[in-house]
């Protein structure tokens, strides 16, 4: 069995070191995180994507930093073998410093292994900031959905040179602020692996092509579990949704028949114990 990934190991996995591709998926309560971890999965970000996957909302700027620490201390009951990414929800590091630092170590006390936060040079001082108080941080760039406004709407990134090129200069402005990593998204397949190149530091694609050094995926899309359209870079290797639609409806029918529960799923009752509340117990037809 291969060790516990952590923080020094995955620092060092390049692709064109030779090392294998790294493997995340989000997680967002223990059962999840017990599955991916079973599956041999190396990182499981508790992503503020727990807000448009679980908690209803249409994006993920309704997250809050309350809400990660929840989802973040379910993950870690797992105990799973995988490093945890807290994800920092908006204005949780568009704040001082010293807040900054603050809601990193909030979800550092939750359970997470590091946090990950999204932007270019603007965070910077952020990163720093976090990686001097002891914390390791996973970058993200391109499609940043906290910046959906911003950004007008989900829409890929670095299509142009001049874009393409700021991309590059975020990705090295961050990996010498210190980060261990990054997620890079929705951005052209010549750009994830243009920045996979310029690094030094593990890259993790998602919409970003098959240059990158890893890549990572929503539980929910990998599985079929959402409601939701999904992108264009999702893969769905399962259909769960619709398996879970026909187990409840069979199990909503049997019990408006009657044919749940029967004997088998029943405790069963003495005589005596019977005589004394005073019935025979149900019959069936």
């Amino acid at each position: 069995m291969s060790p516990k990934p952590n923080v020094r190991t995955l620092r060092a996995r390049k692709r064109r070191d030779g090392a294998e591709p790294i493997v995340m998926v989000t997680a967002y309560d223990q059962p999840s995180a017990a599955i991916a971890s079973s599956a041999g999965v190396d990182l499981l970000l508790v992503g503020d994507s727990v807000g448009d996957n679980v908690l209803g909302y249409e994006d993920t700027l309704h997250v809050t930093i309350e809400d990660m620490e929840h989802h973040v201390a379910a993950v870690a009951r797992a105990r799973p073998d995988c490093l945890i990414v807290g994800d920092m929800p908006w204005m949780s590091y568009h704040v001082s410093i010293e807040e900054t630092v603050k809601n990193a170590a909030r979800l550092i006390r939750a359970g997470a292994g590091c946090v990950k936060l999204e932007g270019g040079r603007k965070r910077v001082p952020a990163i720093e900031a976090i990686v001097n108080a002891e914390i390791p941080v996973m970058g993200h760039i391109g499609l940043t959905p906290q910046s959906v406004h911003a950004m007008g709407g989900m829409r890929v990134q670095g299509r142009d040179v001049d874009a393409a090129t700021g991309l590059l200069a975020d990705a090295s402005a961050i990996a010498a602020a210190g980060c261990f990593s990054m997620v890079i998204e929705g951005v052209p397949d010549a750009v994830g692996s243009g920045v996979t190149d310029a690094v030094d530091v593990p890259t993790i694609g998602i919409g970003a092509g098959p240059g990158c050094d890893g890549q990572v995926l929503v539980f929910h899309d990998v599985l079929g579990l959402g409601t939701r359209r999904v992108a264009k870079f999702v893969r769905q290797y399962a259909n769960l949704a619709e398996g879970a639609t026909k187990a409840l409806a069979a199990f909503a029918s049997d019990v408006r028949s009657g044919a749940f529960p029967t004997q088998a799923e029943s405790y069963e009752s003495s005589e005596e114990l019977r005589h004394a509340i005073g019935t025979q117990g149900a019959t069936s037809d």
